[in-house]
């Protein structure tokens, strides 16, 4: 077999979510967000998403940005797997499991790529500043109440 090419599981799988990303669907099928050529997720891949009037707030007070997709409503932030534990994330943010698009008509455009082969924004910082924007305590900061 020679000039055959071995794929590997990941190049296997982003091809697999490139397709159900691309291709056609019928109505209601939920989409992934795809995750750019040449860059891995080893942690898993979730999604926080805003509307897009707050993404312009949010991007400046991030350190680090990872994949940004945006369209006319939303915009949205690539995080690692369960990046949701312990962690209520503010209104009007959804946080997504696999980085699933739910009622959306089509993929967003990419509008902002990291450098490297990481696509996550940070999620604690992201967190912190959708909190902020939306004057919502964070999680760990609210009182516990007492148990008799």
């Amino acid at each position: 077999m020679t000039g055959a090419r071995v794929l590997s599981l990941d190049t296997l799988v982003r091809l697999q979510r490139d397709l159900c990303a691309a291709g056609p669907q019928p109505a209601g099928t939920p989409r992934r967000l795809p995750v750019p050529d040449g860059m891995t997720t080893p942690m898993g891949c979730d999604a926080v998403a805003v509307p897009a009037r707050f993404g312009p707030l949010v991007l400046p007070r991030l350190p680090r940005v990872g994949c940004v997709y945006a369209d006319e409503a939303h915009w949205w932030w690539l995080v690692p797997s369960d990046s949701d534990y312990a962690m209520e994330w503010p209104a009007p943010a959804r946080y997504t499991t696999g980085a699933v698009l739910p009622d959306t008509p089509g993929v967003p455009g990419l509008i902002h790529r990291p450098d490297g082969t990481l696509p996550y924004t940070p999620p604690i910082p992201l967190y912190l500043a959708l909190c902020r924007l939306t004057d919502t305590e964070p999680t760990w900061s609210r009182p516990i109440p007492a148990q008799p």
